[in-house]
Parts: C-alpha cells; sequence; structure tokens
C-alpha cells in the first residue's frame, strides 16, 4: 500500500495540473493570451531562478565540459540521423530532422524530473540538460532560421540567444559555482539568502508548465498516421543515441550518478517553439500535433519511472 500511495504521490499532481489545464481550455477559464502570459513567466523568471541555483550549486569537474559537449553532439547527431531515416521513410516535412532532436527541459523535464527525484538533485538534469540548451539556442535556432521561407540573419539569432534570460542564468550559476564564489559566501549565510531566494521564486515552476501543457493538449484534429510514423521515428533515435550516451559515460566515470537525468532527459518531446517557425498551416497542424504526441510518450515515460 505505501508504495501505491508513493506512485500517486507523484503520478497525480502531474495528472491533476494536466485536467487543470484541459479545463481551463474548455472551460474558456484562462485565454490563449493569459497562457501564453504564464509561458512567458516560466521562461523569463520562474525556469531562469531554477536554473540558476541548480548551476551555483554544483561542484564543478572534468566532467562537466565533457558531458555538455556530448549533449550538443547527441543533439546534432539526431538532426542528422532525422534528415536522412526522414528521406527513408518518405517524411516530406522539412521539420522532420527537427523533430527528432532537441529536448523541450524547460517546459517540461525540469517539472518531471523534480517530481519524481526531488528539487535537491536537480543539479544533475542541469548538468544534462547544458549541452542540448546550447544546441537549442544556437545551431537548432540558426538551422530554422536558414531553412525557413524568410531566412533569419544569424546575428539576430546569436543576440537573442545571449540575452535570453535561460542562457543568462545558466552562464551566472556556472560563474557562482565554478569559480567557487557561492561556496565562499556559505561561512557568511549568503548562501542561505540566495538559496531562498531561488527556491521561493522557482516554487511554481512544475505547476505552471503542467496547467500550460494540458491547455495545450488538443487531439481531435491529429493526423495519427503521419504524426505516429515521426513520434516513432524519434523515439527509435533517441533509444539507440541514449544507449551510446551511456555506454561512453559510464566507461569514461562509471560513478558519475547520471543515469536517471539521462533516461528522463531522453523521452522528452521536441522543443516546444518549434511550431512558431511551421510557416504554413499544414505545417503548424503537423508539427503541433507531433509535440502533442511526443508529450504523451515523455508522460506515460514518466508514469512508468515513477512505478519503479
Amino acid at each position: 500500500m505505501n508504495g501505491l500511495t508513493g506512485v500517486l504521490q507523484t503520478i497525480l499532481p502531474v495528472m491533476l495540473m494536466l485536467g487543470v489545464g484541459m479545463l481551463c481550455r474548455s472551460r474558456n477559464m484562462i485565454s490563449r493570451e493569459g497562457i501564453n502570459a504564464l509561458k512567458s513567466v516560466v521562461v523569463n523568471i520562474t525556469l531562469p531562478a531554477v536554473l540558476l541555483g541548480a548551476f551555483a550549486t554544483t561542484r564543478y569537474t572534468f566532467m562537466d565540459v565533457v558531458i555538455p559537449l556530448m549533449m550538443f553532439l547527441v543533439c546534432l547527431a539526431a538532426w542528422l540521423m532525422g534528415k536522412a531515416a526522414g528521406k527513408l521513410l518518405g517524411l516530406s516535412s522539412r521539420f522532420v530532422p527537427f523533430l527528432t532532436t532537441g529536448f523541450e527541459a524547460g517546459m517540461l523535464g525540469y517539472a518531471l524530473f523534480e517530481m519524481l527525484y526531488g528539487s535537491a538533485r536537480t543539479a544533475e538534469f542541469a548538468r544534462i540538460d547544458l549541452g542540448q540548451v546550447l544546441f537549442v539556442f544556437t545551431l537548432y535556432k540558426i538551422l530554422l532560421g536558414m531553412e525557413g521561407k524568410e531566412k533569419a540573419k544569424i546575428g539576430d539569432l546569436l543576440k537573442e540567444m545571449a540575452l535570453s534570460p535561460i542562457i543568462v542564468a545558466i552562464f551566472a550559476g556556472v560563474l557562482l559555482g565554478a569559480t567557487g564564489l557561492y561556496q565562499a559566501l556559505v561561512p557568511s549565510g549568503v548562501s542561505g539568502v540566495f538559496d531562498a531566494c531561488t527556491s521561493f521564486i522557482a516554487a511554481p515552476t512544475s505547476a505552471i508548465i503542467l496547467l500550460t501543457i494540458g491547455y495545450d493538449l488538443v487531439f481531435k484534429d491529429i493526423p495519427w498516421a503521419s504524426t505516429g510514423k515521426v513520434v516513432a521515428l524519434r523515439f527509435a533515435i533517441m533509444m539507440i543515441l541514449r544507449f551510446v550516451f551511456l555506454a561512453i559515460v559510464t566507461r569514461l566515470w562509471p560513478d558519475a550518478q547520471l543515469f536517471a537525468a539521462v533516461n528522463v532527459m531522453f523521452i522528452l518531446p521536441p522543443p516546444f517553439v518549434l511550431p512558431v517557425f511551421a510557416d504554413d498551416a499544414d505545417q503548424r497542424v503537423y508539427v503541433s500535433s507531433a509535440l502533442s504526441v511526443s508529450t504523451l510518450v515523455a508522460i506515460a515515460g514518466f508514469a512508468v519511472f515513477a512505478v519503479l
């Protein structure tokens, strides 16, 4: 009975907030503009606080340089595999390789990981996340801009990346942690004030994220045949790359303790920003459908991890 209670304590809050989000949409309790505002609060305020705290309290080693580089390469490999496999399978959308790479860690991954393993272990997930964040905010956006109907300027994309609160928070956290400044503040108690501020601001992140995801889960217009193919392709690519990534990491650092973080990361859907770049109605439906189904796959994986 205690085991079942523990599983319910993990799964039910997720299902509840997803249901609240769906109810808010069906009853018009929150407008689309309101949901966009909530997403903006997460991306610009609460999630940067999560990342700032996680990276500031991490103790850095050589592994913390190599792991992000490996994750960047994983994302690039997934894009290349998606592009090649998409052609072989006759998937015509130019968005196929973008649906097979990148991870929605910010708007979903941190929420699921913290509910499974607690906020004390967020740094484990953040260590894995750093490389894919750099990929999504650099090469991913550049490739999307280059393939769009209206070509984005690389300079503008790089400026947007540099000014992103998430990127600023990550680098500020790394600076505090890697230089030892955070640890130097511990004896004076200033680090405790820092922790209290970041924890307070970060607290509503998971609930807001899950509410907004529930709001966007709409299944009636999904073209299941074409969507199922690209979601299955992504899952296959991610399982292959997960195996390779873990094989390398465990060989280099047998005690790395990254298994849980890797498992959560590799079941996540592609970045939710992708529909913004879908420049015609049919493509927006295709991309949004793939994101919705991929999100369901991630939540199903989360439920499996909770039971295990």
